[in-house]
């Protein structure tokens, strides 16, 4: 399921861009305005709703920290558990890791090595609100496999195209970003 020309236009419209942040030649996409819009946030959340009520899901998991705010709303909306993955050290009980590049040096995220313990070779969704190089999202899906669990899909509000990241992760799961920046 895709979004329609009206709902893309209500979810892009509610996206504001910020020219030189972080960083000098970078246009960041603030996802803030979304989240106050009560109209596009709604629209967004109703969209995945559809789209993954059929997916026979156990699990949603987050990639700190954007995807927390999607990821939760969305297992409420379709009664199943929230898994957070999260930056090394901020979580409280035994957990596994997967380190991934970044421009200059290294990041590490984690996830509770019985997050998905409840359902032998559980189905999950990965989501975030943006995809661009995909070292942190082809970390967060590993990490779901590696749990025990099966990463059926990583979906994203936001897919920046151009960095080639959904490709490098179509590797490890099926891909579906909302939003597609060329």
């Amino acid at each position: 399921m895709k979004l329609s020309s009206t709902e893309r236009k209500i979810i892009e419209n509610s996206i504001r861009d910020i020219k030189d942040f972080p960083k000098p030649g970078i246009i960041f996409k603030d996802i803030s305005t979304l989240l106050n819009n009560k109209e596009a946030y709604g629209v967004l959340m109703n969209h995945l709703y559809q789209r993954y009520k059929e997916y026979n899901l156990d699990y949603i998991a987050g990639i700190d920290a954007r995807g927390f705010i999607f990821g939760a709303a969305l297992a409420q909306m379709l009664g199943l558990g929230f898994v957070p993955i999260r930056k090394k050290g901020k979580l409280p009980y035994t957990t596994i890791s997967e380190k991934y590049a970044l421009e200059y040096g290294v990041d590490e995220i984690e996830v509770h090595i019985d997050a998905f313990s409840e359902k032998e070779n559980a189905r999950v969704l990965l989501i975030d609100d943006l995809i661009a190089t995909g070292g942190t999202a082809n970390a967060a899906a590993k990490l779901v496999n590696q749990a025990g669990a099966n990463c059926v899909e990583a979906c994203f509000i936001i897919g920046l195209n151009f960095l080639e990241g959904q490709k490098n992760l179509k590797e490890t799961t099926e891909v579906y970003s909302l939003i597609e920046v060329n």
